[in-house]
């Protein structure tokens, strides 16, 4: 069937029902990536790279290496875009590859232990000491007993320090569901560690 579009639309490649000022969505330009539009890929990493880095720099301080990891996770995304599905955020849909490709760089290549000089003491920072507490501590015990899906809410919210509707999209579940998760994960965390 052949739809006659206006001829404005057809003038500014447009489709029917879209201005032409209006953005894309980024299922719009997932879409036109997953056909091989390198302007479309373009757009999206204009549009999520910034957020990506923060996010990715919260857990790993070597500002070059997360670099690398946002080019990979946006070589993932240009791969990769035929498989999405449409379930949840495009973005929290990129979030999860640059974790994963983080993840791996870090298993791959673990940071060196600073070396301290004989003069100077290396100071570990509080957030690094908390964070070592919650991986190996009575913490990261009780935490690997939580189900997956409590898991998953507890690094989202309270690791990563998303909000519960970043959260939601991250995870590809209602906001009402995270927080729902977040307040049984609690629960069974003050049972275990009480």
């Amino acid at each position: 069937m052949v739809v006659n579009r206006p001829r404005h639309a057809r003038r500014q490649g447009c489709e029917v029902g879209t201005r032409p000022d209006e953005p894309r969505t980024d299922e719009d330009l997932l879409g036109e990536v997953a056909a091989g539009d390198r302007g479309a890929l373009r757009q999206l990493y204009e549009r999520h790279a910034p957020w990506l880095v923060l996010r990715l720099s919260r857990r790993c301080a070597d500002p070059g290496l997360v670099e690398e990891v946002i080019q990979d996770t946006f070589v993932g995304v240009w791969k990769g875009a035929k498989r999405y599905r449409g379930q949840g955020e495009v973005a929290a849909w990129i979030w999860g590859i640059g974790i994963r490709r983080l993840i791996d760089r870090l298993r791959r290549h673990p940071a060196p232990i600073p070396v301290a000089a004989q003069s100077r003491e290396v100071m570990t920072s509080a957030e690094d000491q908390v964070l070592l507490g919650v991986e190996f501590g009575d913490l990261g015990a009780a935490l690997n007993r939580l189900s997956p899906e409590l898991r998953a809410v507890m690094q989202a919210t309270v690791l990563d320090g998303l909000t519960t509707k970043e959260a939601g999209r991250l995870l590809g579940i209602p906001q009402g569901t995270v927080k729902t998760r977040l307040m049984r994960a609690r629960a069974e965390l003050r049972e275990v560690l009480a």
